[in-house]
């Protein structure tokens, strides 16, 4: 049985339990079929997700329509957005999908990489952080130092080598330093 046949048995037994749940309420039905949408998006393989999506062509609808609701969407004062694109809560790549102030798509790119993590430095904050990354795969509170720290899975050398990213913020929620770890996902005890 193929992936896409999968995804389309677990998005469809999702959505009719949901259906069972709320009866013929078309508003809760709206919901329910949104949300199964939602899910079959975020476990569509990479390739799946950003097929057909030209630069120029592809309006916003048609990005939601391909790659689902987004985790954070940004407004710029132009009138253009940045949509966030987290592939799974322990994923190691993030997708930032620039649209113009027309509503078309500009550009896909892959947050997780070394030269996003270089443009990272004291002083940032943790919005532009988030911005620039997206959302972390962990973060952790360390209140006898005063400090937190963001953490992100990724491929450190872009195919099969993870590793860990980190930020650590001080007490006014700027950078302060960042460090690379093992991916403690793939350690063994």
């Amino acid at each position: 049985m193929n992936l896409r046949r999968i995804q389309s048995g677990v998005a469809m037994g999702l959505f009719a339990s949901m259906l069972a749940l709320f009866g013929c309420d078309q508003q809760q039905i709206d919901k329910v079929r949104q949300k199964a949408r939602d899910v079959a998006a975020a476990v569509k393989p990479d390739n799946l997700l950003l097929r057909g999506l030209q630069a120029g062509v592809s309006t916003e609808a048609q990005v939601r329509a391909q790659m689902g609701r987004p985790a954070m969407v940004w407004q710029n004062p132009d009138g253009s957005k940045r949509l966030e694109y987290p592939r799974g809560p322990a994923g190691v790549r993030t997708y930032m999908v620039d649209i113009g102030a027309d509503g078309k798509l500009l550009a896909i790119s892959q947050a997780l990489s070394a030269e996003n993590f270089a443009k990272v430095h004291p002083g940032m904050s943790e919005d532009e952080v988030r911005r620039l990354l997206g959302k972390p795969t962990g973060t952790a509170a360390y209140r006898l130092k005063n400090e937190s720290v963001w953490s992100w899975r990724w491929l450190e050398d872009g195919v099969n080598q993870p590793a860990q990213f980190n930020v650590y913020f001080g007490p006014d929620g700027k950078v302060a330093t960042t460090s690379r770890s093992n991916d403690p996902a793939t350690e063994r005890p």
